[in-house]
């Protein structure tokens, strides 16, 4: 591909990120990182899970993604007495024209291509489990049979992280799944005073779709193309390093407050991440300051803070936001080829 269609194309993919945004503002009042990170994860086949207390717009905001989606889209509440078979599908015994009796198998809602897990820590580990096979694989086991999933195919996932009783929480290998961990806050001053205002009006605005499921798959494979320069798969490589604590490379901070830090996953997902910021901000290159943008909701479910950093009254985003000033930047210039008799 040529430098100046490649251009071309990231001008288009910009703005029709540009669309969305404006699609979604109509509806989500402020959230502007919340919906960016959304967005990078839809662009690079990855899965959210957004944690928030009650009230926050979670349910609405991937509501009204979907609903600027020419794509299917699937809401499963997840309940304490969910089965497995509710979300994959189960197999009937039906009756055909001829009057013969034979199994069918009706797919279950994971057979879509945005599917909301509505509160998924409220249902036990082994319905939780049955994601599993569909959000790493992309394919679905039944009997002796596999079904691939249809694409574009991207769970987003909802959270309360102050309600305990009655939830099962997310075992760290489904955490791992799940590319970003988005943590959704309370509104600004001038935002929830604009929620406020327009729940004063009986007026429900009109969403506009803006992506095929076609155009959607083109678009991730364009952000698969953006550069990613040497020093910037370097920093990556030294941050995920760093929040092991059994690693030579580990500072005192992680040594003292981390029990387990981060896969080579976390690397792979903020290349991803990257990558995507970057496209979305119509830029041919990674830059290291996408990936410092990433790296919370990239990693702040992959770090494991001890009871020491519970009684220091910090949490992994704390932890992860001192190893970003404490790893040192690469020198780009080092990476440069040199010239000839240098």
């Amino acid at each position: 591909m040529s430098t100046d269609r490649f251009t071309e194309y990231l001008n288009q993919f910009a703005a029709d990120r540009t669309q969305m945004l404006d699609q979604l503002r109509k509806v989500v009042v402020g959230q502007g990182e919340v919906i960016e990170q959304v967005l990078a994860a839809i662009f690079t086949r990855g899965h959210c899970l957004l944690v928030g207390v009650p009230g926050l717009a979670k349910t609405l905001m991937v509501s009204s993604v979907s609903q600027i989606l020419s794509t299917t889209f699937k809401r499963v509440q997840f309940t304490p007495d969910l089965m497995p078979s509710d979300i994959t599908g189960t197999t009937v015994l039906d009756e055909n024209e001829d009057g013969k009796r034979e199994f069918r198998f009706v797919r279950g809602p994971i057979f879509a291509n945005v599917v909301l897990a509505d509160e998924i820590n409220r249902t036990p580990p082994k319905t939780q489990a049955a994601l599993l096979e569909a959000m790493q694989e992309r394919q679905v086991t039944v009997g002796q049979e596999t079904m691939k999933l249809p694409e574009p195919f991207f769970v987003i996932a909802t959270q309360n992280p102050i309600e305990q009783e009655g939830t099962y929480p997310l075992p760290e290998a489904q955490l791992d799944r799940f590319m970003f961990n988005i943590k959704v806050d309370y509104p600004g001053a001038d935002d929830e005073r604009q929620i406020v205002a327009r729940s004063a009006r009986d007026d429900t605005p009109e969403l506009t779709k803006v992506l095929t499921a076609e155009r959607i798959i083109a678009w991730q494979k364009l952000v698969r193309k953006i550069e990613v320069p040497g020093f910037v798969i370097d920093f990556i490589v030294k941050l995920v390093r760093a929040t092991r604590p059994k690693d030579p490379s580990a500072p005192e901070l992680v040594k003292r407050l981390v029990d387990w830090g981060a896969g080579p996953r976390a690397g792979q997902f903020l290349v991803r991440a990257g990558q995507a910021f970057a496209a979305m901000d119509g830029r041919p290159s990674v830059a290291l300051d996408d990936i410092k943008k990433a790296a919370i909701p990239v990693l702040r479910h992959r770090v494991s803070a001890n009871f020491q950093a519970q009684a220091e009254g910090k949490d992994s985003d704390d932890i992860v936001a001192e190893l970003l000033r404490v790893v040192s930047d690469p020198e780009p210039q080092k990476y440069l080829p040199r010239k000839a008799g240098k």
